[in-house]
């Protein structure tokens, strides 16, 4: 017997060490709304753990040399270093500054302005923590334009300014981050929040910046249901306007269902996009049961977006040449 169970052990590494392929999900356990990044020649995702909502009391961390083999990097951050934080901790987001690691995050699921709660900061040293609470409060712990403060994201435009992008009952708001991202600096118009809501939104927003041009993503649907997916716009600022363009990551029922609320990484100096999201397995009726994968983002000739073929085998190892972020 133990011969047996020494040679499915040694069996299971040999496979585990030479895949070439991701698979999907990438890593095992319940997670959701991933963040990924490229930080030191290495990939990392930032997953949501996927649970009840007085379970999400902490963020795990994976990292990846080639997006096929994982490692996990245990509770970077929890509500023992966020003493405001006490249950749903969602869907983070990374950004890479003047030699720190920013983490931002939701916390709470607040309902109203006078609740305690909304989107918060931590800082690290290293991509794997440990965080920290940076302001000690949320950064944005009010509804501004009807905008939950949940599901932020964070874009570096080419001039070298910062924006946080965020906004869950079905408004979505844009602000531009003071470069310590302690606060807000106005736009010229003299507002803070603008929002950039287009149709079809409900959570989730992600951007990016393609050959001059601003794709802003986001999530439709109910985030248990089978109807969970993402969808774009393309504009020439990140301000917008964007105007809803379709569909390009939904279920397969083949495959697995209510696929959504995601992120991108592009290889630096390439033409090679991926899309880390998470998706429902097939016959699993827990709606926090979620999982997350990575399949290929394509592009037209036209700069449009192909709707995404979601798989179970994900994609082939891809080493990184350079550390640049995305």
């Amino acid at each position: 017997m133990r011969k047996l169970l020494f040679l499915a052990i040694t069996l299971s590494l040999v496979t585990a060490a030479t895949a070439q392929t991701s698979g999907n999900p990438i890593f095992p356990g319940w997670y959701a709304d991933p963040e990924a990044a490229i930080f030191n020649n290495t990939y990392w995702v930032y997953p949501t753990y996927s649970d009840k909502y007085n379970k999400q009391v902490f963020f795990d961390a994976f990292s990846s040399p080639d997006l096929v083999h994982w490692t996990k990097h245990p509770h970077i951050l929890d509500t023992s270093t966020i003493r405001w934080a006490h249950r749903a901790m969602w869907a983070p987001a990374i950004t890479h500054k003047d030699g720190k690691y920013y983490f931002f995050f939701a916390a709470n699921d607040i309902q109203n302005d006078s609740t305690i709660g909304g989107i918060g900061v931590a800082v690290a040293n290293k991509p794997e923590g440990p965080y920290k609470d940076y302001l000690g409060k949320p950064l944005i712990d009010k509804f501004h334009n009807k905008a939950q403060p949940i599901d932020q994201a964070v874009f570096k435009d080419k001039d070298g300014q910062y924006y946080i992008i965020y906004g869950g009952w079905g408004h979505c708001n844009i602000a531009k981050l003071k470069s310590d991202f302690t606060g807000f600096e106005p736009f010229s118009d003299g507002s803070t929040f603008k929002e950039i809501t287009p149709k079809g939104y409900v959570e989730g927003p992600w951007m990016f910046s393609r050959n001059g041009k601003y794709y802003f993503m986001w999530s439709e649907g109910g985030w248990t249901g089978p109807d969970y997916s993402v969808a774009y716009a393309i504009a020439d600022a990140p301000t917008g306007p964007f105007q809803r363009i379709g569909k390009i990551l939904q279920q397969d029922t083949t495959v697995g269902t209510g696929a959504g609320h995601h992120s991108v990484i592009h290889i630096p100096n390439t033409g090679d996009y991926y899309i880390v999201y998470h998706r429902h397995p097939l016959g699993d009726p827990d709606g926090n049961h979620r999982v997350t994968c990575i399949d290929h983002l394509y592009f037209d000739a036209n700069g449009y977006i192909q709707p995404v073929k979601i798989t179970n085998t994900g994609v082939t190892a891809r080493p990184l040449t350079s550390g640049r972020e995305r």
